[in-house]
């Protein structure tokens, strides 16, 4: 006895439908839609970057030592993406600092896209320099 095409449709679309869910790089898929032409310059980052902070940050009062590189290309997933790297240390809930932390936000199509927090390799030989207005962030 066949199977009928709606049948077979309904077993395979779910299969067909999982290669759509794959991650392709560090950290989760983007947010903004991919696209294939020539990624642009993040002209707004750092105003980008201190909004994202705000609520990134349990506590945005009390940065210290923070660090930026500007956003230079680099290889992300496969993907050719403007990224930036951060380094601070956040003042913990109960008041005390702990190591200093080190971020990548990546940006797509010009615009914030997303902060990896596990930053090493993406963030392998970037040129940091003094980032103060994320020392000076209140709530």
């Amino acid at each position: 006895m066949g199977i009928s095409a709606t049948r077979l449709a309904i077993v395979l679309l779910p299969l067909a439908l999982t290669g759509c869910l794959g991650n392709d790089g560090p950290g989760p898929t983007s947010f903004v839609a991919d696209s294939s032409a020539q990624e642009r310059y993040p002209e707004n980052y750092r105003v980008e970057i201190l909004a994202f902070m705000r609520t990134y940050l349990n506590n945005p009062v009390g940065v210290r030592n923070a660090e930026m590189a500007d956003p230079v290309v680099r290889t992300v997933g496969g993907r050719q993406r403007y990224v930036s790297c951060l380094r601070f240390t956040p003042r913990e809930l109960d008041g005390n600092y702990r190591e200093a932390r080190e971020r990548a936000v990546m940006y797509v199509s010009g615009r914030l896209d997303r902060l990896v927090e596990n930053a090493s390799d993406v963030c392998a030989g970037a040129a940091y320099a003094p980032f103060p207005d994320l020392e000076k962030m209140q709530r």
